[in-house]
């Protein structure tokens, strides 16, 4: 959503019950679901663990549950709800939400992200692991991400992210549609 600024602090979050459950998960939850890494060609160096993801038929969009949903939203719903509850009005709905990894040495390449639904929708970042390595540019700036620091990115401006460290780079994401007036 393009909301006039770059990004948006939500504030600190304590991610660590989600991060540590996302990294207990075996390497094959990370493949279960890889419908973005086969529509989307940006997301080539990525893996996810998908909770919940919506069809584009806009604007009558179907919301399912996706793999992850039975091993992490007991943790990732009161997170998000906490989050959307200090900066958005309540009663919309989590068009998306899934923890994704972007590889060592992995490439996100500038894009925006065109979609309605993305236009719409608020997206939400939450930082569960990093190194000095990674690099996340939104609008040609760098822009810092750092473990259990929510934000909120304008995914209408061009955003791009590198992994140059040596470990896996994993975010919990989760798209945020507020109620129609």
């Amino acid at each position: 959503m393009d909301f006039g600024e770059r990004v948006r602090s939500l504030g600190a979050i304590d991610a660590a019950p989600l991060r540590d459950r996302i990294l207990a998960q075996p390497p094959e939850a990370w493949s279960e679901f890889g419908i973005r890494q086969r529509t989307y060609d940006v997301h080539h160096d990525t893996k996810s663990i998908v909770l919940v993801f919506c069809d584009e038929a806009w604007p009558q969009v179907t919301v399912s549950r996706q793999p992850g949903w039975d091993r992490l939203a007991d943790l990732a719903i009161p997170l998000m709800h906490e989050l959307i509850g200090r900066a958005y009005p309540k009663g919309g709905t989590i068009l998306r939400a899934m923890a994704a990894k972007l590889k060592t040495g992995g490439r996100i390449k500038p894009h925006v992200d065109a979609l309605q639904s993305f236009r719409a929708g608020h997206r939400i970042h939450v930082p569960l692991t990093t190194n000095p390595g990674v690099r996340f540019t939104l609008d040609g700036r760098p822009l810092p991400m750092l473990f259990g620091e929510a934000c909120e990115i304008n995914n209408q401006k061009v955003h791009s992210v590198m992994n140059a460290g040596r470990e896996d780079r994993i975010s919990f994401i989760f798209d945020y549609l507020p109620p129609v007036a």
